[in-house]
């Protein structure tokens, strides 16, 4: 098969997928994808990958039941797509710290939101559109170009607009921050080129990319952490901004920034480590 007709079969398969769980309530469209998370997922390669990271990360936990219910998590975030654009505020999203985005609205500077691969990913995004901020979202766009118009469409709901990463990527940057807007990104997963700081006890190769910015332009960073509550509900926390370090030394304060970052996300992984994507190869083997 040619990658053509490769990708339009993943096409065809992604738009039947999303019509079979659009056809459903939330709730039984989610049930339904964390069902299919549990049963598919521990078939793959990824799954072995998950336990591995999770053993090593956090030895403290069951691997195998954490991961099983890392599944479901997936599962049901999938399954929950088609629905996003109905999420309200106080219904299906709580949030906690609205005050910080009223901030970056008001503030009169250019403001970088990070989010991480948590709960259902798309919740902080959305939630931040709900407030009423625009954001320039920063993402890794699918290796199907028809499933990544896909996916873009159904953000455009919630997004100003999406950019890839890359050099467009960091063209778009530049151009947002200097207009005084803000940036929406995830900075939780693997690298292959960057600046190693530790995560979980261990160095992990980190985009420093926004860090660089961040301290560049002196511009606020909230950090933005997804709960998934029971079933499709969502609490979304606005962490007060980091501080910005001011050593003098560059590459140190770059440094210094992406492991406050990392704090934040461990310390809410560990209560909860099943709504982390641990199928990445985020540390070195």
């Amino acid at each position: 098969m040619t990658l053509r007709w490769r990708h339009r079969l993943e096409w065809f398969l992604a738009k039947l997928v999303w019509a079979l769980f659009g056809a459903l309530p939330l709730d039984w469209a989610s049930a339904l994808g964390g069902g299919i998370g549990r049963t598919l997922g521990p078939l793959t390669r990824a799954h072995r990958r998950a336990i591995a990271n999770l053993r090593r990360a956090l030895p403290e936990v069951d691997a195998e039941a954490t991961a099983m219910r890392m599944w479901d998590n997936l599962g049901r975030t999938v399954a929950e797509f088609p629905h996003l654009a109905a999420m309200r505020l106080g219904r299906e999203l709580t949030v906690e710290g609205a005050e910080r985005i009223e901030a970056l609205k008001t503030d009169g500077r250019p403001g970088i939101l990070l989010a991480g691969h948590l709960g259902n990913l798309e919740a902080a995004a959305l939630s931040v559109s709900r407030l009423g901020l625009p954001l320039t979202v920063i993402y890794r766009a699918a290796n199907n170009p028809l499933v990544d118009a896909m996916i873009r469409d159904m953000r455009a709901h919630y997004s100003e607009a999406h950019v890839n990463k890359g050099a467009e990527g960091a063209r778009a940057i530049l151009a947002t921050l200097k207009a005084g807007g803000h940036l929406g990104m995830m900075s939780d997963q693997k690298l292959n080129e960057g600046v190693a700081v530790p995560f979980f006890g261990r160095d992990a190769m980190s985009a420093p990319a926004w860090a660089k910015f961040a301290l560049r332009y002196r511009c606020p960073v909230v950090i933005a952490l997804v709960e998934r509550l029971e079933g499709a509900r969502f609490r979304v926390v606005f962490r007060p901004p980091l501080d910005l370090p001011d050593s003098g030394d560059a590459e140190a304060d770059t440094v210094t920034l992406i492991r406050a970052y990392h704090r934040e996300l461990e310390d809410w992984i560990r209560p909860r480590p099943w709504q982390w994507f641990w199928v990445h190869r985020r540390w070195p083997d």
